[in-house]
């Protein structure tokens, strides 16, 4: 089982150090890569991640840290991909091994920009993965919340149940429950996008509207990702369940919300570079928002709030315009 199988985390960031974190708590060794050679460094003397997480202390012992993600992904059976969707393309290219004996989990909750993919898709078209060789790992679920051992759950989902049961083993504790899924499309898309919900949240509350205002919107929200999800693959599932309807409310909501801040800065006045300048992480929802608005052109869901956050994101509309004229389309 897992304990034989050897896993290797791609990524320096919170998300990255959180899954890192558990599955040390399951496994000997691991291998993690990550580009900055001075977090490696400050890992290896000091036993947490400088930058992300500094909470979280390791056993170094377990740690195999490389600077090179060819060493990472030849040590590896299993490669969990946990770099945000905007620099994965460029990561990859510094590859020269195959992927073709591997097994991808994608921990990544966006599109690849240069593909208009989601990254499980990313891996199928463009290195001919095939499909149950691909898993995702979804919420409802904060990083800083694992950093914290509160209770936290896990979808993983993949089209061989047997490699979810193994993921969902490995990252499995006492605070961590997993299970699985068979939906990979659905649930990566829905961790996309409610991402790009979590923004319209964030300017929402940054207008000045209150509580009652976002259950309206966050209800809304499921019911557009219902949509929207049918529209691209379709197949039986509950949107009511926990990588669906979970992970929009803890991502629309909480204060670790990265996409909820941006959106929140958006909503008092900030232009988009400078939301992006003052903060320190990745707003996966900003690049999910062009992307998804794009493929709907296709798709012809009805999205009146992804409408919406395009608008102001990319046509530089007034946010307070355009979140009036929202409200008049919410119910």
């Amino acid at each position: 089982m897992s304990e034989n199988l050897k896993f290797a985390v791609i990524g320096g960031g919170s998300w990255a150090t959180a899954i890192a974190k558990m599955l040390c708590v399951n496994l000997s060794e691991i291998a993690w890569y990550m580009r900055n050679d001075a977090a490696i460094e400050h890992i290896q003397k000091y036993k947490h991640n400088p930058n992300y997480l500094s909470s979280v202390e390791f056993d170094t012992k377990k740690l195999k840290l490389t600077n090179n993600i060819n060493e990472a992904i030849e040590y590896a059976d299993y490669v969990i991909f946990a770099i945000p969707s905007a620099f994965l393309d460029a990561e990859l290219k510094n590859m020269t091994v195959s992927l073709a004996d591997k097994i991808i989990f994608s921990a990544i909750k966006g599109i690849v920009p240069e593909t208009s993919l989601i990254v499980g898709e990313h891996f199928h078209i463009q290195y001919d993965i095939p499909y149950y060789n691909i898993g995702v790992i979804t919420g409802p679920c904060h990083a800083e919340e694992v950093a914290l051992e509160r209770l936290s759950y896990l979808t993983i989902a993949c089209g061989d149940p047997d490699k979810a049961s193994i993921v969902a083993k490995s990252l499995s504790g006492n605070y961590i429950k997993a299970k699985i899924s068979d939906d990979i499309i659905g649930t990566e898309y829905a961790a996309m996008l409610k991402n790009i919900y979590a923004i319209a949240a964030g300017i929402a509350h940054g207008l000045g509207y209150g509580d009652n205002f976002q259950s309206v919107m966050m209800s809304n929200g499921i019911r557009e990702m219902k949509k929207f999800i049918r529209k691209v693959h379709k197949m039986k599932r509950n949107i009511n369940d926990s990588a669906y309807l979970g992970d929009l409310l803890v991502t629309g909501y909480s204060v670790f919300s990265r996409n909820r801040m941006f959106g929140n800065m958006i909503g008092k006045g900030y232009t988009v570079k400078s939301a992006m300048m003052e903060m320190s992480m990745v707003a996966e929802g900003y690049y999910a928002t062009k992307s998804a608005y794009k493929l709907n052109q296709g798709y012809g869901a009805k999205t009146p709030i992804i409408d919406a956050v395009y608008a102001v994101l990319y046509e530089g509309k007034d946010a307070k315009t355009v979140f009036k004229k929202l409200t008049e389309s919410l119910d």
